[in-house]
């Protein structure tokens, strides 16, 4: 492992943590929320947790690139790029519900090299960093061994997001599949699967924020990630994340409608 990028994983947890706990500052507070063209919500405590990350990290990293959900995309000239989500869950955030979290990965050259998620309303860090496996907190994560759909646990965070995918059928069946069904969404499905409370998350409409931290988190942990098609790209809009051994006959239930 490069000094460089352990220095980076280290000062990525660091800062991603004071970055979550600005934002628990304004948690349960009186704020105003805007809408933007996607119909998201977005508040100060959204832009200010991201405004910290991005200039905290410049200050160590200045040749660092830099990827977020409220400002412009900044390229670097080091092949680091940080990609940011301030809170992930901004719908549970502005309704008092804990179930939010500030994501950070850090990307080289294309690839996911580190991912940190800090859900402070759960008092939880998880993280990841190539090679040196997933944790929660400091507890060492992994993903189930579940084999069948039949005992599998499926999460997700909307049907409605299926609907508009034109995906409403396969999503019911698949789920009426698996044992258990669960409307976590957000990042929560996702590091759930990592740490082998279920075996699925299944989601569209994401964007590269809502993605980067998970890949290194999820493939560390020993589980895949993947979008519908099963390729890996932070940039597609559907995405499936499981254990890893149900995944292709996953992809298999949802081929059928897409190559149609």
């Amino acid at each position: 492992m490069s000094n460089d990028l352990k220095s980076r994983y280290d000062a990525g947890i660091e800062l991603a943590q004071k970055a979550a706990k600005i934002a628990m500052g304004y948690y349960e507070t009186a704020l105003d929320i805007e809408w933007k063209n996607d119909e998201s919500p977005v508040t100060v405590a959204d832009r200010e947790a991201e405004k910290f990350l991005r200039s905290s990290l410049n200050k160590y990293f200045k040749q660092d690139g830099f990827l977020g959900e409220e400002y412009d995309d900044e390229p670097g000239d080091s092949g680091y790029r940080w990609i940011i989500d301030p809170i992930d869950g901004t719908r549970n955030f502005v309704r008092g519900i804990p179930i939010w979290a500030t994501l950070l990965g850090l990307e080289y050259k294309g690839e996911m090299l580190a991912g940190i998620t800090v859900a402070p309303g759960l008092n939880q860090t998880y993280r990841a960093l190539r090679g040196d496996g997933a944790f929660r907190n400091d507890i060492k994560i992994n993903v189930s061994t579940i084999n069948t759909l039949a005992a599998s646990q499926l999460f997700y965070s909307s049907i409605s997001w299926f609907v508009k995918a034109g995906m409403e059928k396969e999503f019911l069946a698949l789920a009426s599949a698996t044992e258990k069904q669960r409307g976590f969404g957000d990042f929560y499905g996702f590091v759930l699967v990592a740490q082998g409370a279920g075996e699925i998350m299944i989601e569209h409409g994401v964007h590269a924020w809502d993605v980067a931290s998970i890949i290194p988190l999820i493939e560390e942990a020993g589980g895949k990630f993947s979008d519908w098609k099963g390729n890996k790209s932070i940039y597609a809009p559907d995405v499936l994340v499981t254990n890893g051994i149900l995944h292709q006959q996953i992809l298999d239930r949802l081929a059928n409608k897409i190559q149609r």
